[in-house]
């Protein structure tokens, strides 16, 4: 699943080639994309609208429009586990998975790929009608140490599901998860509440290293689905530490790597430099 640095690097990549465009027709190849509005009233709230910028929260990026000098809504697109957005000229035809394709004035049109079907789309007035849930930006202001100490103490809940729950703090996955447990050294099964100052301390640093290095490589691409808009796999996993390295030795340790599941998720760790807490 694309996930918060994939989905920057998205955001990056087709700003400087949206903003500024006006959308001249919309097409829903899979009418489920459409989340809200259903269907050809979500085509009708977006042509004619005028890109004005486009962003990012957590794993969903954010088009905002404008009609006339005025505001006109947010275009809200989540990837899911395979989605992809590019830009290529009209006059192409769409892929055998194009799932929603926006003819734009310039003559390109931006297309959301998504082979499972799990992506979706959405046109709201306000932003926080999909967002608003969502905890605060890992990079951003509101994640600062004090913030996230407090935060662990306050629940009681295994690391790894806490920080894979998007009201705890938005955009990280299995993968980024993974890699910034075994950076900061913790068991993904270790109380949040057992953490002191200095644990988390370490756990604030690892998120924000690994997420800050994995948008400097365009994110990961361990799989055939992801793949910047322009066309470019991800390098991120190459500097992996556990995810995805079941039975090669630790970068740190040279013990080797094991997989376990962890809330119905695979999960990668370093038995000795993630010790197993006691107890669990």
């Amino acid at each position: 699943m694309p996930e918060l640095p994939e989905v920057e690097t998205i955001a990056r990549q087709v700003r400087a080639r949206l903003v500024g465009r006006t959308i001249a027709a919309v097409r829903l190849h899979w009418p489920g994309i459409a989340a809200r509005p259903k269907g050809a009233a979500l085509a009708r709230s977006l042509v004619g609208a005028a890109i004005t910028s486009v962003w990012r929260r957590g794993k969903f990026f954010v088009i905002d429009l404008t009609r006339s000098g005025e505001p006109a809504g947010h275009l809200v697109g989540h990837l899911r586990m395979s989605g992809r957005l590019y830009i290529e000229p009209s006059s192409a035809h769409p892929g055998p998975h194009t799932r929603a394709t926006l003819a734009l004035d310039d003559g390109s049109s931006l297309r959301f790929v998504d082979p499972r079907k799990f992506g979706r789309l959405w046109w709201v007035a306000d932003v926080e009608e999909v967002l608003g849930s969502l905890g605060p930006e890992p990079l951003g202001s509101a994640f600062t140490r004090p913030w996230l100490a407090a935060g662990l103490r306050a629940r009681r809940r295994s690391l790894k599901p806490l920080l894979l729950d998007q009201t705890f703090v938005a955009g990280l996955g299995n993968i980024y998860t993974d890699e910034a447990l075994h950076a900061a050294g913790l068991h993904p099964l270790r109380s949040s509440d057992s953490l002191d100052p200095a644990a988390a301390g370490r756990l604030h640093r690892a998120i924000r290293r690994v997420l800050q290095a994995a948008i400097r490589r365009e994110g990961s691409s361990f799989d055939t689905f992801y793949r910047t808009p322009e066309g470019r796999p991800g390098g991120y996993q190459e500097r992996f530490l556990v995810y995805g390295r079941t039975g090669k030795p630790c970068r740190g340790c040279g013990t080797a790597i094991t997989r376990l599941v962890v809330a119905q998720r695979g999960t990668h760790i370093c038995p000795r430099c993630q010790p197993r807490p006691r107890g669990r």
